[in-house]
C-alpha cells in the first residue's frame, strides 16, 4: 500500500510572492517537512512582528509626542531660570547686591582718641588709656549654635561678676537670636578682657575634648568679642574735677569741660569694613578702612599745683566747720586766666558710682548767693569815681539806722562810730555804706540807678564770660523794681546774688587799675598736627579809672593791714595785702527764707603790684565761727601764699600808705 503523505500544516506567514518564471520551470516543489515544535517564548523572534493574543501584530506608540511633552516642560523650566536672572542680574541687580554686600561685609567703628586735658604746664589733668567694649554675637547663643539649651543664663552667670553687671541684663542681651550684635560692657579695662579671653580659652578646649568623644562639644562663650576703644581717666582723682567735669558710658562729655569741649575732644571715629564667611574673616577680599582723627588736646589756664593748694584748703575747712560746702577761685589780674577753681565737698570723675549728686557740678559757677560786705568795694568804687567823697570823708555811723521801713545795724552793736570813708570799708560798717551811697544821686531813686549801673559794669547780672554749662549769671533786679529794703541792703551786699567767679572778678577788676577782663579757662588747643593754637584774648572794658581803682587798693590794704580792720588774719609776711571780708544772711536752698550764714574774703596781693586774685566762700558753717574774717581770712592767707610763691612773685618793696580810718568828733 503506498505509503500516504500527512497532511501539510501551514505555518502562517507573510505570503510569498508568485513568480510565473518558477512555475513554468516545471521544477516539482520540494517536499515540506514538520517543523519540530518549539517552546513559546514571551519575546518574538528576531526579525518579526510581536503580535497580541488576537493574532494581530503590536505595534509601538510613536515616541514624538513625549519628546514634545519633555521638550515643553524643559523649556518652561528653562523660562523660569531667565526670568529670575533677569530679576536679579538686571531688574533688581542692586538690592540684590545691597543685600550680598551687608551679608557679607561687616564693619565697626574705631573709635577716635579723646584728646588730653592738661593744665598751663602740660600735665595731663585727663587722659585716654586702651579699653575694649565687650560685645557678643547672640545668635550663636541660640541652641544650635551654641549646643547648649541655656547658653545665655550660663554665659551670663560667668561674665557677670567680671563685668560688674547683673546676670539676668546680660541674659536679656544674649536672648536676641534674630540679632548677630550687642554691646555687654563698655570701655572695660585690658585686665578685664584678659579675664574673659582666658575663661574662652578653657572652655574652647573643654569643648574640643567633648566633641572628640561624641559629645556635643557645647561652648558657650564662642559668641563673646571684644572691640579695641579707650577709656577717659583722671590721673590725679578729683582734682579740679569740678572744672573738668566727667563723660558718660558712651565716652561723650557729660559735664564741665569735658561737655563744654566735646566736639573739640572727640576727634572724628573712623570705620574699618572687611569681608566674613561663616563668622570668619576673609583674608584675600580686601579691608576698607577710614582711619580715625584724634581730637583735639586742651591747654587749661589752670596750675595744677595751685589747684591742689586751693582744693585741700577749702576742703579742710569746710569739714571743720561742718559747712554745706565751700569754694576758692584763684585769678591772674593781669589776663584774667583762672589758676584754681576749687570745691568742696568734691568727686572723683574716675568712679562716679560714690559721688554725690549735688556735688557733681563746680558750684564756683553754678551756685547763686548773696555775697555780702565784699560786694562793698562796688558801693565803693562808685562813691569814688563819682566823686561825693574820699577816702578821708567823714562818716558818723550811729548805731541804728532807719530807712523805709526797717531799722538797719552793723554786725556788732556799737557806740556811735566817728569813721572816714576809708573806716567804714576797713570796719565793714553797713550803716556806713547806706550813707555813703546816698549820696550818689539828689534822691534814692537816682543813687539806686548811678549804683546799678555800677554793678551792671562789674558784671553782676550777666555771665562771667567763660560759657560754662549751667553758669548762673547772678540776679541784680533793675533799679525801678527794688524793694523798699533792697535800695538799702544792696549798697552792702544782700538782695543781690553772684557767684564765686564774678566776686573774683571784681576784685581782679580793681587790682587790674579798674580795667575788667573777662575771666579764660582755656588757653589754647594742640591738634591732631601737633600745632598749638591760642585761644582767643577775652574782652576787656574799663569800668572805674585807674585813680579810683589805685585809691581803692588802698583802702583795702587797711582791712587787712589795720588793727581796726576785719581782715588781719589774711596778713602776709612780706607782702602787701588787699582784701576784704564779707558775712552775709544766706538764703536756704531748701527752705526758703534766710537761714545761717555765707562766710567769705576776697582780695589781691601784692597790692603794691597786683597779680594774684583769691576769692573763698563758705555756705552755712555749723561749727566754730561763721565769720567771713575768722573762716576765710586764714584759706585766703595759705591759698595767696603759696600762689606767690609758685609763681615766684617779688616780695613788696614799699610800706603802705597808712590811710586814717577814724577822725575825732569837731575835728
Amino acid at each position: 500500500m503506498p505509503s500516504q503523505e500527512p497532511p501539510r500544516r501551514r505555518v502562517p506567514g507573510p505570503a510569498r510572492p508568485r513568480s510565473g518564471a518558477a512555475r513554468s520551470s516545471g521544477r516539482p516543489r520540494p517536499s515540506a517537512r514538520p517543523e519540530p515544535r518549539r517552546r513559546p517564548s514571551s519575546a518574538a523572534p528576531r526579525g518579526r512582528t510581536p503580535r497580541g493574543r488576537s493574532g494581530r501584530p503590536l505595534r509601538l506608540g510613536s515616541p514624538r509626542p513625549r519628546l514634545r511633552l519633555v521638550s515643553l516642560a524643559l523649556s518652561l523650566v528653562m523660562i523660569a531660570f531667565v526670568v529670575r536672572l533677569l530679576q536679579v542680574q538686571a531688574v533688581d541687580a542692586n538690592a540684590y547686591a545691597a543685600k550680598a554686600e551687608k551679608n557679607r561685609y561687616l564693619s565697626y567703628t574705631v573709635a577716635a582718641e579723646r584728646g588730653e586735658i592738661t593744665d598751663r604746664g602740660g600735665i595731663a589733668l585727663a587722659t585716654s588709656v586702651d579699653a575694649y567694649d565687650i560685645t557678643a554675637d547672640p545668635k550663636m547663643f541660640t541652641p544650635a549654635d551654641s549646643k547648649a539649651p541655656d547658653a545665655p543664663q550660663q554665659a551670663a552667670a560667668l561674665l557677670a561678676p567680671i563685668l560688674g553687671v547683673e546676670a539676668s541684663e546680660l541674659t536679656k542681651k544674649l536672648s536676641k537670636p534674630k540679632s548677630r550684635y550687642t554691646v555687654l560692657a563698655r570701655r572695660q579695662t585690658p585686665q578685664v578682657w584678659t579675664q574673659i579671653k582666658d575663661l574662652k580659652s578653657v572652655f574652647a578646649e573643654k569643648a574640643a575634648k567633648d566633641k572628640a568623644a561624641g559629645g556635643s562639644g557645647a561652648n558657650v562663650l564662642a559668641g563673646v568679642f571684644q572691640e579695641s576703644t579707650t577709656k577717659r581717666v583722671y590721673p590725679n582723682g578729683g582734682l579740679a574735677a569740678g572744672i573738668l567735669g566727667y563723660v558718660n558710658a558712651e565716652g561723650k562729655g557729660a559735664g564741665g569741660l569735658e561737655s563744654q569741649l566735646d566736639k573739640e575732644l572727640a576727634g572724628e571715629d573712623g570705620t574699618i569694613k572687611y569681608a566674613q564667611s561663616g563668622g570668619r574673616r576673609v583674608p584675600t577680599a580686601g579691608t576698607k578702612e577710614v582711619p580715625a582723627v584724634a581730637g583735639s588736646d586742651i591747654e587749661l589756664t589752670i596750675d595744677r599745683d595751685i589747684q591742689w593748694a586751693a582744693q585741700k584748703a577749702i576742703s579742710d575747712q569746710v569739714e571743720k566747720s561742718k559747712a554745706d560746702r565751700g569754694y576758692v577761685v584763684v585769678q591772674n589780674t593781669r589776663t584774667g586766666e583762672v589758676l584754681a577753681m576749687a570745691n568742696a565737698p568734691g568727686f572723683d570723675p574716675n568712679d562716679l558710682s560714690q559721688a554725690d549728686a549735688a556735688s557733681l557740678g563746680n558750684a564756683a559757677l553754678q551756685d547763686v548767693y548773696e555775697p555780702g560786705s565784699t560786694s562793698k568795694v562796688m558801693s565803693m568804687a562808685a562813691v569814688l569815681e563819682e566823686g561825693v567823697a574820699t577816702p578821708g570823708t567823714h562818716v558818723t555811723v550811729p548805731n541804728r539806722l532807719h530807712r523805709g521801713d526797717r531799722l538797719f545795724k552793723d554786725d556788732i552793736d556799737h557806740e556811735t562810730w566817728y569813721l572816714t570813708l576809708n573806716g567804714v570799708l576797713a570796719k565793714s560798717s553797713n550803716i556806713g555804706t547806706i550813707l555813703a551811697t546816698g549820696q550818689l544821686g539828689k534822691t534814692q531813686a537816682e543813687s539806686n540807678k548811678v549804683l546799678y549801673s555800677y554793678l551792671r559794669k562789674f558784671g553782676i547780672g550777666s555771665p562771667t564770660g567763660l560759657g560754662y554749662p549751667g553758669e548762673t549769671a547772678g540776679i541784680l533786679a533793675k533799679p525801678q523794681d527794688w524793694s523798699t529794703s533792697q535800695q538799702y541792703t544792696i549798697p552792702f551786699g544782700q538782695g543781690l546774688s553772684l557767684n564765686a567767679m564774678q566776686a573774683a572778678s571784681i576784685y581782679s577788676t580793681i587790682a587790674n587799675g579798674g580795667v575788667r577782663i573777662e575771666p579764660t579757662l582755656v588757653r589754647g588747643t594742640k591738634g591732631a598736627d601737633g600745632r598749638f593754637t591760642a585761644a582767643e584774648a577775652p574782652e576787656q572794658r574799663r569800668v572805674v579809672s585807674t585813680k579810683t581803682a589805685k585809691t581803692l587798693a588802698s583802702m583795702l590794704e587797711s582791712v587787712v593791714g589795720d588793727e581796726e580792720g576785719t581782715g588781719t588774719k589774711a596778713k602776709i609776711p612780706g607782702y602787701r595785702v588787699a582784701g576784704k571780708t564779707g558775712t552775709a544772711n544766706r538764703v536756704d536752698p531748701v527752705r526758703g527764707g534766710y537761714h545761717g550764714y555765707t562766710a567769705s574774703f576776697a582780695g589781691f596781693a601784692p597790692a603794691d603790684n597786683p597779680q594774684i586774685t583769691v576769692y573763698c566762700a563758705i555756705q552755712n558753717p555749723t561749727k566754730g565761727s561763721y565769720f567771713g574774717g575768722q573762716i576765710c581770712g586764714p584759706i585766703y592767707k595759705q591759698v595767696m601764699e603759696f600762689a606767690l610763691k609758685t609763681l615766684q612773685t617779688a616780695p613788696s618793696g614799699d610800706e603802705p600808705a597808712r590811710l586814717p580810718v577814724s577822725f575825732k568828733p569837731g575835728e
